[in-house]
């Protein structure tokens, strides 16, 4: 069978072309806006007539649950509709869309029939053998109860009366398909779409995971594959899960497009190869991701989300729980060839690190900074001072002795927790430290007993002395660097100090000063050492 041939006009390279043949799926994935149908629409044309389309703002209800034209008129219909496909206006209306489900509806019933009389017809005719033979081949309506089946879809369909789709559940009584739930009818409109299709088409399927659960989306799609290896799939999806439910699968990244006039022009694009050498999370970290990709320690709060938009707009970034899944990431797309289009950087906190070790890993692209959380950038004293600033102007205070005396406050909030504190920053040090000597494979099957020893006592001391050291000096810089300084009331104190009603309504405020003051947002910029530059 013939290869379909593509070529995307690149707005920032040479057009980006590929094959697919029989038997193959590329997934385009990328956010609303970004040009995904508009490009779906190309491949529709360069497919010259071989090609179903399955639209994402298809019409899922049915209606009527029995056949609905003649066979001219269905031949008639499907003419239009497929001219109406080659139109620019198809990408967001419909002028087919309740004829669309009665041709579904008429090629599966006509499967099935057909089947039936070709049965018939042999036995007739006396070639029990060619009978035999047809009837061990599974008809569309037959494979789609198995992919219901396998999708946990507890529903069972049928042809009554040689002219009527009708539906049962666990053997329940009989009832018309039309009367099936939303996501169980998008369920079967899909199957029926691909397995009534002839061989050798391209499938172009946008979003069909509307209105079905990925539980029950990616187990259909994968066994639609399988049963259609005769035919090659463009399918169009904001489930990110789904390119990696198959590996075999390549991905179209698509990231954005520019314009002539109301119709698309070109397109960002990027073709990630199928199975591609990184593991599943990483996968979905590129899919959902720009062409740069921040990993930082910790989980997404409300805090650092928006502040790492604000300093990196043009980085996604993603959050990985330790530093070590922070360095693995990076290093895994780095060393990855066959996504060259993508780069990473890191930032983990210092944790003690030598200025050797530091360097070292800031040429891996990983940012040791000496910040034990993102509240160290809300309330570090160069942005508290320029919060105060503004509400001194407002307020008509001194800022210079607001700020004195409220992070003297801060501090005296602290000090009764100095030592859970430092217990909390020693923590991080040495699950690290634990980590790092970790047995090696060679070292657990060689029998021999496996040791791990960190010394505690010497970390702690230093750690209690340094925030001591800094409460008796009243140095905020150290103590918000190095504790978590969310356990204590010191946010409230700065919050309330400044004039706040909350924390919350402070850390507004350093929001709103960033996207207003670009002095202070490369200020803030510039506390991350050389990453800003990397990633401007």
């Amino acid at each position: 069978m013939n290869s379909f041939h593509f070529s995307v006009p690149a707005t920032d390279s040479p057009p980006v072309e590929f094959q697919l043949s029989p038997g193959q799926v590329i997934f385009a994935v990328g956010a609303n806006g970004t040009g995904k149908s508009s490009l779906l629409q190309r491949f529709v044309g360069a497919a010259h007539g071989r090609v179903r389309r399955i639209t994402a703002h298809r019409q899922t209800w049915l209606q009527s649950n029995a056949l609905m034209f003649s066979p001219s008129q269905k031949l008639s219909v499907e003419q239009q509709a497929s001219s109406w496909d080659s139109q620019p206006q198809s990408r967001w209306m419909d002028n087919s869309g309740g004829q669309r489900a009665g041709i579904t509806l008429y090629d599966l019933i006509d499967a099935e029939n057909v089947d039936a009389r070709e049965i018939a017809g042999a036995l007739r005719s006396g070639d029990v053998d060619r009978a035999t033979d047809l009837a061990r081949r599974v008809a569309p309506l037959a494979k789609i109860n198995e992919l219901f089946a396998q999708a946990n879809i507890p529903v069972e369909i049928s042809v009554e009366g040689g002219d009527r789709l009708m539906a049962s559940k666990e053997g329940g009584p009989v009832y018309g398909a039309s009367e099936l739930s939303d996501g169980e009818r998008n369920a079967l409109l899909i199957a029926a779409d691909v397995l009534t299709a002839k061989p050798g088409m391209l499938l172009v399927i946008d979003e069909p995971e509307r209105h079905l659960h990925r539980s029950i989306i990616s187990p259909l799609l994968t066994q639609l594959f399988n049963f259609r290896d005769d035919c090659a799939f463009i399918v169009a999806t904001h489930d990110l899960n789904l390119p990696v439910d198959n590996p075999d699968a390549r991905a179209l990244l698509v990231r954005s497009c520019t314009y002539a006039g109301q119709y698309t022009q070109s397109w960002v694009v990027d073709l990630l190869p199928a199975n591609a050498p990184m593991d599943e999370e990483l996968q979905l970290d590129v899919l959902g991701a720009r062409r740069q990709i921040l990993f930082v320690e910790g989980q997404a709060t409300s805090l650092d989300v928006p502040l790492y938009s604000l300093l990196f707009p043009t980085v996604s970034v993603r959050h990985k729980g330790a530093s070590r899944d922070v360095i693995h990431a990076v290093g895994g797309i780095r060393e990855t060839r066959d996504i060259a289009w993508v780069w990473a950087w890191g930032i983990i906190d210092r944790d003690g690190r030598a200025a050797a070790e530091v360097e070292e890993l800031q040429q891996q692209g990983i940012y040791a900074l000496p910040f034990y959380s993102i509240e160290s950038i809300y309330y570090h004293p160069s942005v508290v001072r320029a919060v105060a600033v503004r509400q001194a102007q407002v307020l008509g205070r001194d800022a210079n002795d607001e700020v004195a005396e409220t992070l003297a406050d801060a501090v005296k909030a602290v000090t009764p927790h100095v030592d859970r504190l430092a217990g909390r920053a020693v923590e991080k040090r040495v699950r690290r430290k634990i980590y790092e000597q970790m047995p090696t494979l060679a070292e657990v099957t060689s029998g021999l007993p496996v040791v791990i020893n960190v010394e505690t006592q010497s970390y702690i001391v230093e750690q209690i002395s340094k925030l001591t050291d800094a409460t008796s000096n009243l140095d905020w810089l150290t103590i918000v660097s190095d504790c978590p300084i969310r356990e204590t009331p010191a946010r409230d104190v700065i919050g309330r100090g400044l004039g706040f009603q909350s924390r919350h309504d402070f850390e507004a405020a350093v929001l709103h000063m960033l996207r207003t003051d670009p002095a202070m947002l490369a200020e803030v910029k510039s506390l991350f050492g050389g990453l800003s530059d990397e990633l401007d």
